[in-house]
Order: C-alpha cells, then structure tokens, then sequence
C-alpha cells in the first residue's frame, strides 16, 4: 500500500485521536461482503493483558530481528521492545508512525513494505490479518517474493489470518462460492472516521492450505502454529532450502 496522507487515513486519525485522550474514538469499516462494522480505537492499542491468545502465541514466537509490518499504533511492537528484541515498526501511515515515536518506540519506519529494502530481519511479524495488505493471492505471492530479499539465514513469516468460507455458508450448510470467480478471500474494503474517508482497498483473508499451495509454489514451507475460536489460525512460513 502507497503511504497514506492524513487526509485520506482515517485509521490513522483515530489512533492519533485515541493516543490524545479521546478513548470513544470508533472507526467504520465497509466491505463488498458484510455489512457496517465498528473497530474501536482502544483496540488497537493492546496490552500484553489483553492480546487475544494467538497473539501472544506470535509473541513468543518471534526470535532475533524483529521487522513488525503493519505496525498501527505499535502496540505489538511496544511488548517486543520491552522484551529487549531489535525490532522495526513499519507502517505506511503517517499520523501511525508520528503515534508510535510519541509511545517511545526506538525504530520506526514510514513506508510500504513493497518498496522497504534496509534491513534484513530474523522475524517479519504481521498480525491482525496483517498478511491482508497482500491484497490478493498475486499480490501475496509478490509479498513472498520480496520477503526473500528480507529475511536473514532461518528467517521466518509470521502472520495470523482467517478462513471466510463462513460468509458464503447459507443456514442450511450450502454454499455460494462463484468457483470460477477471484479466490472467495479476496476482500474490498473502505474506512471512514469523522468526516474522514479512506480510498478503497483489496485485503485478503487466506484459508491455511491455500496460504501452504500459494507458500510451496514460491519456495516456503508453511507450518500451523495455533488455531483460534473463529476460523482464524496462527502460521509460520520459512524459506525451503
């Protein structure tokens, strides 16, 4: 993703807005698929008391360098700092970045992950279906790709997502999935926050044996970390030598 301009991020003026004492801040979210959704800003600023279990299964996971892509307002890479580990936080928004500098996170990258080339990493972590920003199943195989150019000796991909066939389940168990359209976790999604409107945007939600097909076709092996409540699942990928 291009590097957002406040005026079109409205995420990003909602962290700001939460990080200045306006704990009510709530985010809207629209998709092609479901209807209106509320995020509130107090979520994305979790504690290590309060991270959903897969999460703290991701923490622990990470080892060496640490590149936190999609960082948002730093909340994972906060607790990865005070664990004593090297970590990045890369987001590509601007008013994210300016949050996670005021909460005293060391490292802090405006970019998009696409065009960041500094560093190599041991670890690169994306949570809360961070591997999303991929956009499609091309777009996550070019992610792939350019995480090769990313990753130090034994590196590894951490990153939690969810299988959506749910949404296309009808009550009596069938299913709607047009078989010869995009893969049905191909996502359109736009925000709004204030009177702030976001342009629109693909995410990709990736069901785990996709995700292992889409991972052995560039050359990664997949391994399942934890599964979640709610068809999400925590996974690592490494590089297959």
């Amino acid at each position: 993703m291009p590097i957002l301009l406040p005026e079109k991020d409205p995420m990003g003026h909602a962290i700001l807005d939460y990080y200045n004492g306006r704990r009510k801040s709530k985010i809207k979210v629209y998709s092609n698929l479901t209807s209106e959704e509320k995020i509130s800003a107090a979520y994305l600023f979790r504690t290590i008391n309060t991270l959903p279990p897969l999460e703290t299964t991701a923490l622990k996971s990470c080892r060496g360098k640490v590149l936190d892509i999609g960082a948002g307002s730093g909340c994972h890479s906060l607790i990865l700092q005070n664990r004593g580990f090297d970590i990045t936080a890369l987001d590509n928004s601007q008013l994210s970045a300016e949050v996670m500098k005021k909460k005293g996170l060391k490292k802090v990258v405006l970019n998009d992950i696409f065009d960041y080339n500094i560093e190599k990493f041991d670890t690169l972590l994306l949570l809360m279906n961070g591997i999303g920003l991929t956009g499609t199943v091309i777009g996550l195989e070019k992610f792939l790709k350019h995480a090769r150019s990313l990753l130090l000796p034994g590196g590894q991909i951490i990153f939690d997502s969810s299988d959506i066939d749910y949404l296309y389940t009808e009550r009596d168990g069938s299913k709607w999935i047009d078989l010869n359209a995009a893969y049905y976790g191909e996502m359109i999604y736009h925000m709004k926050y204030k009177n702030i409107s976001g342009e629109k945007f693909n995410w990709l939600y990736i069901d785990f044996e996709m995700a292992k097909k889409i991972g052995a076709k560039n050359g990664f092996e997949l391994k399942m970390l934890s599964k979640g409540i709610h068809f999400n699942y925590l996974a690592r990928f490494t590089i297959n030598n």
